[in-house]
């Protein structure tokens, strides 16, 4: 039985996407026949978790490109490492990754506009120097500050 979460992308992208449940098996299938790897794993308040192994890289084609969106929060593989736009790639066994943190940063008057226009009905993070957020906070091992308006 598939998730309604699965169903609802296929009724909106319909043949033009394949959506799979997201296995070790799956994973590494995916990871072979791809030439780029795009990471966007996020689990709010909370560090990436690390699904792409070391060893995972192996079954990759050579010179294929990895992109950690999720670097922000840790990255989604294990040899993910922030780099930036001035010197953005590194390779690890064949594979390019590309691991800039806050990557619309490059285009800050329109990813701020974007950006703030989705999030803040979800709430606020950090205020005046402070994290607000109890799950941020306990993330990133930094003091969680009471918000106060």
């Amino acid at each position: 039985m598939r998730s309604r979460q699965l169903e609802h992308l296929d009724d909106i992208f319909g043949s033009r996407i394949t959506t799979l449940y997201s296995t070790e098996g799956n994973l590494l299938r995916c990871l072979e026949e791809s030439d780029l790897v795009i990471g966007a794993v996020l689990i709010p308040g909370e560090s990436a978790p690390r699904l792409i192994k070391r060893e995972h890289l192996a079954v990759m084609k050579e010179g294929a490109v990895f992109v950690d969106v999720a670097i922000d929060q840790g990255g989604i593989a294990e040899t993910s490492k922030p780099t930036t736009h001035d010197d953005p790639i590194f390779i690890v066994d064949g594979v390019s990754h590309y691991c800039v943190p806050n990557m619309p940063g490059a285009v800050a008057n329109t990813s701020t506009m974007a950006l703030t226009s989705v999030t803040l009905p979800y709430g606020l993070n950090t205020y005046q120097g402070g994290c607000v957020h109890p799950a941020v906070a306990r993330s990133c091992g930094v003091p969680y500050t009471e918000f106060r308006a």
